[in-house]
This record gives structure tokens, sequence and C-alpha cells, in this order.
């Protein structure tokens, strides 16, 4: 039985809250300098803010992070009625810029948050700096592991995500090479307890744009048609090369997007690159920031 409590001892932050919709609170963290310059890391599905911990303790000393969890995560308000949609999830982070008056952003993505992020950057291209991919996307694609796609479904998917917790509870294993601690996968696993607390994660796997008709297929093929801004910056891929879900397939796609970009490839990483490799990349991350 793991103890839901050691995980904090992994995550020795402050908790700030912006109010993003009529009494929905987003949770985030924002540590370092108060500067006007920082940089954002933003999470996917089913993480939150504690996927980037270790790099938060090795920027903050000298940059400021912020790491918010997007709505329905993390330590963020999770509302049933709230609209769990890249639209409104772009949105949210661009209030966030807004509200903590950022003049300068450089980006740390992964899984879907390489979709949010990407939807930010092409719309704030002139305040976008250094962009670190890792294992995600921001393009319509057509692969997707059966088991993701038997997820989306709106009766048999809730049934898995949100009442057998059968989406948040194997990412723990299946998404890494190295087990992870207990205290480590109880930090995963705190924020989604129960049924309730899991209406964005399966609201995440919903929003896949698969077919042409999904209300966010026009959004996701707009960022991607975007993306050729990304040949003007500094982009660092770090990649886990033993990922099911984001496959080799993405990172070449990645890389006839954006061909100069140096590229960080730990062949033996899971999905959660962090966890796997981290103590690769996450140095790798700060000498790129750095510069």
């Amino acid at each position: 039985m793991l103890n839901m409590e050691n995980w904090r001892s992994e995550y020795p932050f402050e908790s700030n809250f912006l109010e993003v919709g009529a009494g929905i609170r987003m949770h985030y963290l924002d540590e370092g300098p108060r500067t006007d310059e920082a940089v954002l890391m933003l999470h996917g599905n089913p993480t939150w803010s504690f996927l980037f911990r270790n790099v938060v303790l090795a920027l903050r000393g000298r940059m400021r992070c912020i790491v918010p969890d997007h709505v329905g995560m993390g330590l963020s308000d999770k509302p049933e009625d709230y609209p769990y949609r890249l639209e409104r999830r772009v949105a949210d982070i661009q209030k966030l810029i807004a509200h903590l008056g950022l003049k300068r952003i450089h980006l740390v993505v992964h899984d879907w948050g390489g979709a949010i992020g990407m939807g930010v950057a092409t719309r704030a291209a002139d305040i976008t700096g250094k962009i670190v991919l890792m294992n995600t996307a921001a393009f319509p694609d057509v692969n997707i592991p059966g088991r993701i796609a038997l997820c989306r479904s709106r009766v048999l998917g809730a049934l898995i995500v949100r009442g057998l917790n059968g989406f948040v509870r194997p990412a723990t294993t299946m998404t890494v090479t190295k087990p992870l601690s207990p205290a480590v996968r109880a930090g995963y696993l705190a924020p989604y307890p129960n049924w309730s607390s899991r209406v964005a994660v399966h609201g995440f796997i919903r929003d896949i744009p698969m077919e042409q008709d999904h209300p966010s297929r026009a959004i996701m093929q707009q960022i991607s048609t975007d993306l050729a801004w990304l040949r003007a910056k500094p982009i660092l891929i770090g990649w886990g090369g033993h990922d099911f879900c984001f496959t080799e397939h993405f990172l070449n796609r990645w890389k006839s997007v954006c061909s100069h970009a140096e590229i960080e490839y730990y062949a033996n990483a899971g999905h959660y690159v962090l966890e796997d490799a981290g103590d690769k990349l996450i140095p790798r991350i700060a000498e790129f920031l750095a510069r």
C-alpha cells in the first residue's frame, strides 16, 4: 500500500492559484527570481506539475520557473462542466502569462503540453524564446495506440479511465523503463483518487482530434500549419525512445518541422523521459536555456 503523503517531500514548492473562469482555479508553481522572463513548463496527460519537479529544482536558482496544472489536473480545480478542449487550454495559459506580466517565455513541454504550448507560442511568437520538446506532438496524426483509442469512448472509456483508474495507475509503470520509487509513484497518483478527480484525464483522451469533424481538429491543424515559425527558434528535443505512444514516427515528424533542432535521444527511456533519463536530460536543458 502506497503512503500517499510521502510524495510531498518530492515536491517542496509553494502553491499559487489563478481564477481562469467563474470560480475555477488553476494551480501553478512560481519559483525563482521574479523577473518578467520565465521558463514555462507545460505537462500533458495524466501528469501534472510534479513531472517537472527536478527541472524546477535545477533552474530556480537563476531562472523564474512557471509550472501550471491544467484545469482538472494536479492541484487545480476539477469541474465537471469545464470545456476540456485544446482551445480553452491555450486560453488558460495565455491568461496566466498576462496575469504574471511575462514579457519573455521559454517553453519546456511534454505530451499534451506540446500542442498547448505551440498553440500559445504561435499566437505569441514575439515573446517566445527557446523551446524544449519532449515526447510530444502538435499536429493531427492517425497513429494512436489501441489501448488509448479504447479509452476515447464516452461510456466504456469513462468506466476504464474514471471508474477503474485504468489510465493514471498503469501510466506509473507503462511510461517508464526504470521503476518509480514509491514516493514518486504516489506523487503521480495523488491528485486522482476517485471518479470525480479523473474528469480531465478522460477529457484529455477524448480531445485527441482523430476525426475530421472533431471539435479540436481545426485548432490542432492551425497549430500544425503555423509550426513553420519554429525554424527561427532555438529548439532542443529530448526524446525517450522506448515510448509506446509517442514513437519514432513522431520524432521524425518533428525533425521534418525543425531540422535545425538539437536532439538528445535516450533509447532506453520511456514516455516519462524526465524520470528515466533526467540525470542526463535535465543538465542538458539547463545548459540549453542558459545560453
